[in-house]
């Protein structure tokens, strides 16, 4: 006769600390079996095998997993596809429930949904828990029971129904003696999986309190070390939202707000998943964008021949990350002096940023060219040079990133701003007008 046992499984909430649906797990009176998956439907897509994302969870995963070896436990790491892991793994054990928590993303939905199919097939109760946001889906509301689709009223909403309970801490770090006793299983090397090891260059989570304090001041500067550095660890669930809010709540209003932004692109996405292809406001999609492959070559390896916007997209190349401040100004300059679609700056981000969240990235990229769920006009157009002066005015950023700027081989200026304001202005103008 097998032992009943529980599988937890580990998706992006890559910590024993405060874990929702672990938490639940270890209170059940079964051994818990922690399970990660290194999921095919999804690395298959990935173009680089030494992406730095799948490097970040490996190291995550190994850290995991020395902790559970030392408490007589061992993290089960397989490769292929969930439905076949579970369907495997249901043959190989008396699984009485699997846990995890909330995944918002369409395709996340739809695998869970057919998990949930398959398990109950074999009487095995799937179990899930909110665990990566404060409030989900439909908990916030207009007075009227449809989502808010602007963000200000969205956070006083926020704010008003934030109770203490909600951030309180799930210690599931306490009950870690109910784990499923075992030797270490074999850990795969990232080889195994397909991908090389990309050299893991993101620092351990790290709360700055002093950061956070400063943030509002700071934010915007992008040769200042000014903001938290914690959106790849809330990312991948290396942290708990809910210690951040308290935190937030504590010390910033200004950082309070971003993490209430995350949620509100979450709740868009779940609530409008068309936004993954499609422009929130419909009649963006009529825009006739240029799409000249040449230009947006030029952008992606920053060789526009504007500072600021080359600096932003050497940074991402070279390290996958980029200043907040300077996303919204490569990704205005892309949609709105290149006039090229949204998604295909959007699509190249998805590829390159450590903390990409489809979220979070579909919703900025959409509020960048205007078409997003936002009351801002098409009209509000990025100047590089103003914005330089403002955020960057000794040309620090800008130096470390651009070393060729005073040489010959800096590009000349891939076109001109004022020509590409109001070219820009024309063709929304033209698309918005006709079909008005």
């Amino acid at each position: 006769m097998k032992t009943p046992l529980i599988i937890y499984w580990f998706r992006r909430d890559l910590r024993l600390h405060d874990n929702r649906a672990l938490f639940e797990a270890l209170q059940n009176g079964c051994p818990v079996l922690p399970l990660f998956i290194f999921d095919t439907d999804i690395l298959d897509k990935l173009p680089d095998k030494r992406d730095k994302r799948v490097g970040f969870i490996y190291h995550a995963i190994s850290k995991l997993q020395d902790e559970l070896v030392k408490m007589g436990s061992s993290l089960l790491v397989l490769h292929g596809k969930p439905l076949d892991i579970f369907q495997q793994l249901q043959q190989q054990y008396a699984i009485s429930a699997v846990y995890a928590n909330h995944d918002y993303e369409p395709e996340a939905i739809k695998r869970d949904s057919a998990i949930s199919g398959l398990l109950k097939s074999h009487n095995i109760r799937f179990e899930t828990y909110k665990d990566q946001v404060i409030f989900e889906k439909a908990e916030v509301l207009k007075p009227d029971g449809t989502p808010y689709t602007v963000f200000t009223p969205y956070s006083k909403w926020w704010k008003q129904q934030l109770t203490e309970e909600m951030v309180k801490s799930f210690p599931s770090q306490d009950y870690l003696m109910h784990l499923y006793k075992t030797n270490p299983f074999h850990f795969p090397t990232l080889t195994d999986i397909g991908f090389a090891d990309a050299e893991n260059t993101i620092e351990p989570a790290r709360i700055d309190e002093n950061k956070i304090r400063l943030y509002h001041e700071t934010r915007n500067f992008p040769s200042l070390n000014g903001t938290s550095g914690l959106s790849v660890h809330l990312r991948f669930g290396t942290v708990s939202i809910r210690a951040l809010v308290q935190i937030a709540l504590q010390l910033n209003e200004s950082w309070l707000n971003e993490l209430i932004w995350r949620e509100f692109f979450m709740m868009i996405l779940y609530h409008f998943p068309k936004v993954v292809n499609a422009s929130f406001k419909e009649q963006y999609d009529r825009i006739v964008w240029r799409n000249n492959e040449d230009e947006f070559h030029r952008w992606c390896t920053g060789n526009t021949g504007y500072p600021i916007v080359d600096a932003g997209m050497r940074e991402l190349n070279a390290t996958g990350y980029m200043h907040n401040r300077v996303r919204m100004i490569v990704a205005s300059f892309l949609t709105k002096h290149l006039l090229i679609d949204w998604r295909w700056g959007e699509a190249y981000f998805a590829e390159k940023l450590l903390d990409y969240e489809l979220s979070s990235n579909n919703g900025n990229w959409q509020w960048s060219a205007g078409c997003g769920c936002d009351a801002a006009p098409y009209f509000r157009i990025f100047n590089p040079a103003e914005q330089t002066k403002k955020f960057d005015p000794q040309h620090v950023y800008i130096n470390k990133w651009v070393e060729n700027i005073h040489e010959k081989d800096y590009p000349e200026p891939v076109v001109e701003h004022q020509f590409a304001r109001e070219r820009v202005l024309q063709v929304f103008k033209m698309a918005l007008k006709e079909h008005g």
